[in-house]
């Protein structure tokens, strides 16, 4: 049975947002969406036969992406960067993080809202609103999905706490290349019932090998995070959601990666990860 609070921020989306065809001009926007209230995984199985395709379970090696050259075109070229920042891309499973995270006192009222309201009970988008929600850590698990050609079309990250189990993010990571631009995005699918939030980010490479992925806003069509409300008639909506990483290696060696969301241009959340392969 839909929630309320589900069928009131769908309608919400749908009138503000603008009718697009996800089949044609707007399938930049066409992603995988949840059957079901709560997402978890119960959406891989759909999105892989909505592909003609099946996923991988419990490879230990699985990436986000199968190779990051997909990346490549003018200004971006994956033989640059370090070593270990394209490891983890490509073989993600074989890596294991830790968290740290700090909310602007600004935005953590409204954060501890969606929270509670929304992404405790779909598992999806759970923010971790204090740093001792993280403090066990979060394990992390790479699913492949793959078409009926066996090529990897994208890759479902699903990170839970530790602590309790639940499920804090399920996405699916891959790279599509915008209306207009010169090179390809890395494109990061939350599905959500009936609908999905995505995220485009620009990539490019920093001193020393790093990695940095942008969504700075812009207009419709360019990079940024849109919400997509699927139906009879879909509907999508560009939200002021920017986010920036850089991943970088430290003077000592390890793996980091600064995670900023803002609102507008204002720092809500801070999200620092320190990874490491896994033992």
């Amino acid at each position: 049975m839909p929630h309320l609070l589900d069928i009131g921020s769908r309608k919400f989306w749908t009138i503000t947002g603008r009718s697009v065809d996800l089949d044609g001009d707007e399938s930049w926007l066409d992603g995988p969406v949840s059957g079901s209230p709560r997402v978890a995984k119960d959406w891989l199985a759909a999105e892989a036969a909505r592909h003609g395709g099946s996923v991988v379970d419990e490879d230990p090696h699985a990436g986000l992406l199968p190779s990051m050259s997909l990346l490549d075109g003018p200004g971006f070229d994956a033989t640059r960067l370090h070593p270990a920042v394209r490891d983890f891309y490509e073989h993600t499973a074989s890596w294991q993080m830790e968290v740290w995270s700090a909310w602007s006192p600004m935005f953590w009222p409204g954060g501890e809202l969606v929270a509670r309201l929304w992404g405790r009970r779909v598992e999806q988008l759970a923010l971790p609103m204090r740093p001792l929600d993280v403090a066990h850590g979060m394990d992390s698990v790479v699913t492949p999905i793959l078409d009926g050609q066996g090529e990897q079309v994208a890759a479902a990250w699903t990170r839970a706490l530790r602590a309790t189990g639940r499920t804090v993010f399920s996405g699916a990571y891959a790279t599509r290349t915008l209306p207009g631009a010169d090179r390809p995005s890395v494109h990061v699918t939350f599905p959500l019932e009936s609908g999905n939030l995505q995220v485009f980010l620009r990539p490019s490479i920093v001193d020393g090998g790093g990695f940095l992925l942008e969504s700075l806003g812009g207009r419709f069509g360019e990079d940024g995070a849109y919400v997509v409300v699927r139906g009879p008639r879909s509907h999508a909506a560009k939200v002021p959601l920017r986010e920036t990483f850089h991943m970088y290696l430290d003077p000592q060696g390890v793996l980091r990666t600064d995670h900023v969301l803002r609102m507008w241009d204002r720092p809500a959340l801070r999200l620092h990860y320190k990874l490491e392969p896994a033992a």
